[in-house]
């Protein structure tokens, strides 16, 4: 059987070395001796609340009730448990487990498997965890490194974090760094680089910096200042993106603002409008309303059911413009065609075809149907077959050539 020391309520004593455990009664004071002043026990420490240890303290297992305060290091060898009070380091703290009812204030590094935490979590300096749990909120100064991060409230770390899994309940804002899966109720920012494989988070997503990863789900707003690569972005709201994008696919609700270059191996879709700064490169893009850039290709198909502006063109394997829809700049396709009341300027393709009531500039195809009431400011130039039905305004007649200029 352990030999146990008692230290009697409301006084305050000096130790070197306690051989078995140790109980502290409350409102007691324990000093240590040497330089640092330190205290070791080779059992538990026992502590019945309002406790404060002016020293280091190395034990094999803390347990405390109520409020205890350690001015100095805790090194304890197995666990570390806190009911109903706050455990407060103003050193270190380094343990196997620790698992407090309340809150945990740690002023320098904080090392260990498992931290669970009832309410608040805070570290000054460097935390190094396989897995945290916390009920409320954490806070760190430092840099976190951890495997798994559960937080029902609030995550903030001013440093870079490198964490396997974070799952916030609320907010969630770092420095930067790596995390592997981001799952967040609320909302997440990240002030400088981040690479991350996964994120989803149901309100607002704003990163810093030139960030690299995989597939983003944002319920509300993606906003992103610097360049993004990523995998697959899902969004309900809004993407905002400083400079340029390149990605697998992009689908959104709203609006898309990119004023840089956006390229995309697969699809573009989006419910409003598209703005992109420079060029856009995908595979298909499907805009329900504005599509807006300096350039637009396209390796299969675009349909946009409003309007289309560009400075150098669009080209794509097949294009498709919506009722009443409103093109400026040039439409290069196989196959082209311009819905009922729409407008457009020069059209080139092979096989273009003009809805009735639709008002085009130039037209060059290889076979060329225009229905009735359309309107050609310009010229027709076809080299295979064109089809013209009644009532069909042109101020040049057809030509029919050899080659066509493009």
């Amino acid at each position: 059987m352990n030999n146990r020391t008692t230290i009697p309520s409301r006084s305050t004593v000096t130790l070197d070395s306690v051989n078995g455990d140790l109980i502290v009664e409350e409102h007691t004071v324990v000093n240590g001796t040497g330089s640092p002043p330190t205290v070791k026990v080779s059992g538990t420490i026992y502590c019945r609340g309002h406790n404060t240890f002016e020293c280091d303290l190395l034990a094999e297992r803390l347990q405390t009730e109520r409020d205890v305060r350690i001015n100095g290091n805790l090194n304890i060898r197995d666990e570390v448990r806190a009911e109903d009070g706050r455990l407060e380091v103003q050193g270190s703290l380094s343990a196997k487990e620790v698992d407090v009812d309340e809150a945990l204030y740690v002023g320098k590094w904080l090392t260990a498997e498992t931290v669970e935490v009832g309410g608040r979590l805070e570290v000054v300096e460097k935390t190094k965890v396989r897995s945290i749990d916390v009920g409320g909120s954490f806070r760190a100064k430092g840099e976190v490194e951890a495997e798994d991060v559960d937080i029902g409230g609030s995550f903030s770390v001013e440093s870079n974090v490198a964490i396997e899994h974070l799952d916030v309940g609320g907010a969630a804002r770092i420095h930067g760094g790596k995390i592997r899966n981001i799952d967040i109720g609320g909302s997440f920012e990240s002030n400088a680089t981040l690479e991350f494989e996964e994120i989803e988070v149901g309100g607002t997503v704003r990163l810093t910096g030139n960030c690299k990863g995989g597939d983003v789900d944002v319920g509300g707003v993606f906003e992103v200042k610097g360049n993004l690569k990523f995998g697959k972005i899902g969004v309900g709201g809004k993407v905002t993106i400083s400079e340029s994008a390149e990605g697998r696919e992009i689908e959104v609700g709203g609006k898309v603002e990119i004023e840089g270059s956006l390229r995309l191996s697969g699809d573009l879709e989006v419910g409003g409008r598209a703005e992109i700064g420079k060029e856009l490169s995908a595979e298909d893009i499907e805009i329900g309303g504005v599509l807006e850039a300096q350039k637009v290709a396209a390796s299969n198909r675009v349909e946009v059911g409003g309007s289309i502006r560009t400075d150098q063109g669009l080209t794509a394997a097949f294009i498709e413009i919506g009722r009443r829809g409103e093109v400026r700049g040039d439409l290069k396709a196989d196959e082209v065609v311009i819905g009922k009341d729409a407008q457009a300027e020069n059209v080139f393709g092979k096989r273009i075809l003009l809805r009735r009531g639709a008002s085009v500039a130039n037209v060059y195809g290889e076979e060329i149907t225009i229905e009735s009431d359309c309107n050609i400011a310009g010229e027709i130039q076809y080299t295979h077959e064109l089809r013209v039905d009644a009532h069909v305004s042109m101020v040049k007649t057809p030509v029919k050539v050899d080659k066509l200029p493009f």
